[in-house]
């Protein structure tokens, strides 16, 4: 029998159904993505993370981890751990219709002594929300009979591997036993267990993203600030950061990810300052089309010009296409016209060869930080491939020459002749 199950085997859900079972737990994962567990049963990662691959042999061969289905089957394991989306309707309301959904699902097979923990972004009251809705349906004294808590992912796209065993791991426990049965549980990871209230957890997980969220829309509306008074923002950057204490803004670029584009809706759903958020929100999301008019005044109408959009992952060194800016950018591009090209190594997406994306191309925009879209070796390559005019678009820095936009000519001079800003 499974000593945890894991619903959701995404990107939050599977390296976590992988850490359990590493550590000696066996582990039974539920989704309903038929090619997904396929993969799962095979031992095949069917997204990115660095060092799950690796893991995942391990488990397969060692036999902790099976997958199912079927939800009800989770009820088999003492631990039960939710990882399901939760995204927000287009008008600032939550939807927790899935939690809901697997919650309908568990009710006729839970059991006393079952713990059921919320791993899933939530909105505050969510977690009580679950307990009354066992408490209401089956009659569960919560923190008696079965145990619930809030135990927010906070790991970094791309570092599950790495942080799972070092970050603080949050427990928002409804009552004392329940914070207490869930952090035993998370305690194999070896990292510091933190109880707090449901709410409190809540918070804190939400209240992280929309600091980021927060934090990456000032450097993107310093980019059109400058751009607006002829000035280089990574120079202002440059000049606010260094050898200055209270210095540390951030550099501009696509912010976006299934996190940071939803999770402010989780307080602004409520807020007692409506509409600050969504300006933060507004701010990142016009950074597409930013870019696009930018284009536009350097080149007039984009009708027939060929554009290659380099990157559509939501960011650098990912393959995670979600909420991705950069198809966005292409739609707006597409709107205007253009003959829009598009490549990235990395992502599930089909996408051409690098050179065909970017030969004879009157634009060359660098959408998503990957590496292979880094440093002046490859600059030097788009600009052999697009022509000495062709506009570069880089509000990553991504070529290291410290220009939003700029002519693939005036990069090689100034990558080719000066130190470049880090």
């Amino acid at each position: 029998m499974p000593e945890v199950a894991v619903i959701g085997l995404g990107r939050v859900g599977l390296p976590l159904a992988i850490s359990f079972a590493e550590r000696g737990l066996t582990v039974l994962g539920i989704d309903k993505d038929a090619e997904r567990l396929q993969a799962v049963r095979g031992a095949r990662m069917p997204f990115e993370e660095p060092g799950a691959q690796d893991a995942l042999n391990r488990v397969h061969a060692a036999g902790t981890l099976t997958v199912s289905d079927r939800v009800a089957d989770a009820a088999l394991a003492d631990h039960i751990v939710i990882t399901l989306g939760t995204p927000s309707f287009s008008h600032i309301e939550i939807d927790i219709s899935d939690i809901r959904s697997a919650l309908d699902d568990l009710l006729g097979h839970l059991r006393d002594g079952h713990a059921i923990v919320l791993r899933s972004t939530i909105a505050p009251g969510t977690t009580d929300f679950v307990a009354g809705y066992l408490a209401k349906h089956r009659g569960f004294s919560i923190g008696e009979d079965v145990f619930v808590a809030h135990a927010p992912e906070r790991i970094a796209a791309g570092r599950f591997m790495e942080e799972i065993g070092t970050l603080p791991c949050i427990v928002g426990g409804v009552g004392e036993a329940s914070g207490e049965r869930v952090g035993a549980l998370f305690s194999v990871f070896g990292a510091p267990i933190v109880q707090t209230t449901p709410v409190q957890a809540e918070l804190a997980k939400i209240w992280t993203n929309i600091l980021r969220y927060a934090n990456f829309a000032l450097p993107n509306l310093l980019m059109m600030d400058c751009e607006q008074h002829g000035a280089n923002v990574f120079d202002v950057i440059d000049l606010i950061n260094r050898d200055y204490p209270r210095g540390g803004i951030a550099k501009p670029g696509l912010t976006a990810g299934t996190c940071l584009r939803k999770d402010f809706a989780f307080s602004e759903e409520r807020s007692n300052a409506p509409g600050m958020l969504l300006a933060v929100s507004r701010v990142n999301e016009s950074v597409p089309l930013f870019l696009v008019e930018g284009m536009k005044r350097r080149l007039g109408p984009l009708n027939g010009r060929k554009i290659a959009v380099l990157g559509l992952a939501f960011k650098g060194n990912t393959d995670d296409e979600r909420d991705s800016l950069a198809y966005k950018l292409v739609r707006l591009l597409e709107r205007e016209l253009a003959d829009v090209s598009v490549h990235d190594p990395r992502v599930a997406t089909p996408t051409p060869p690098f050179e065909e994306a970017v030969s004879g191309a009157d634009v060359v925009v660098v959408a998503a930080n990957h590496d292979e879209f880094s440093g002046p070796d490859v600059l030097r390559v788009v600009a052999e491939l697009a022509g000495d005019d062709a506009l570069i678009v880089d509000p990553w820095n991504s070529f290291g020459a410290a220009q939003v936009f700029a002519y693939s000519h005036e990069l090689m001079a100034l990558t080719n002749g000066r130190v470049t800003l880090p």
